[in-house]
């Protein structure tokens, strides 16, 4: 199956990497630039070009470029009946549909950036004109880079940013938070980050053997009147966790002004 990517960034050179590693595909990228297109064809061992060359109908086309150059970057681009697949947050089918003079074949995809590394979460959503085999091709593309859930609306694709899209930035600030609170307490850098990324490793690597509620997993390690007691209810009373859900609603919001906002040009 040949794999076009129209833009070579960081996600599409993440998504032809975990390809190219499965095997089975024919991928090329289409990038501008030149270095870029150099760097890509020695690191993943792909096909490159400027431009795309002309598609058919059993070809898969990824818009891998920002949103607010996919206008430009699909003048003129025929899609001739391939399957399209998009990472682009905050375009809806009905735009990209726009763009692309009017073809409804089209699986929007939420990716996250741990797909660099196999380990992603990507949600999915199948326009209208995307039949059982389309939603079953981009099934597998993606979790070539590793696991993938479905959306039965469109909407759910701006909760979906919230939580897994953007979700990766989130453990990065709270990592930051507990090295900076490391150094605090007179660790060095390296000790400060090796302890802030084994905290984390073995928290969720406990929770996912063990299956348990999360709410119960805390309870577990925090006795009335400890040391982790005393950590839980001062985060409890700055309200943490209330600012967490404040923070994804707030990215969910802007997802959804962006869709309003390129649904309109």
């Amino acid at each position: 199956m040949n794999v076009y990517f129209l833009g070579g960034g960081n996600m599409a050179a993440a998504i032809a990497g975990g390809l190219v590693k499965q095997g089975g595909y024919r991928v090329h990228i289409a990038n501008r630039g030149e270095e870029k297109r150099a760097r890509l064809a020695r690191e993943l061992g792909v096909a490159v070009s400027e431009k795309l060359p002309p598609l058919t109908a059993d070809d898969v086309v990824i818009l891998a470029v920002k949103p607010q150059d996919m206008q430009t970057a699909c003048a003129g681009l025929e899609t001739n009946g391939a399957l399209v697949l998009s990472v682009a947050a905050g375009l809806s089918a009905d735009t990209l549909s726009r763009y692309l003079g009017g073809t409804r074949r089209i699986v929007r995809i939420m990716p996250n950036t741990p797909s660099s590394i196999g380990l992603g979460v990507s949600g999915l959503y199948a326009a209208a004109g995307a039949d059982e085999a389309d939603r079953q091709t981009a099934e597998r593309i993606m979790q070539a880079v590793g696991i993938t859930v479905w959306l039965d609306e469109e909407a759910q694709m701006h909760a979906i940013t919230g939580i897994s899209g953007s979700g990766p930035a989130y453990v990065f600030y709270l990592l930051n938070a507990l090295k900076s609170a490391a150094l605090a307490q007179g660790f060095d850098e390296e000790q400060a980050r090796s302890l802030s990324l084994a905290t984390f490793k073995g928290a969720v690597a406990l929770a996912e053997q063990s299956g348990s509620d999360f709410g119960v997993l805390q309870q577990n390690v925090t006795s009335k009147g400890g040391t982790t007691y005393e950590a839980i209810e001062t985060f409890k009373a700055r309200q943490v966790g209330e600012a967490i859900e404040a923070g994804v609603a707030a990215c969910v919001a802007r997802s959804q002004e962006m869709a309003q906002q390129y649904g309109a040009v």
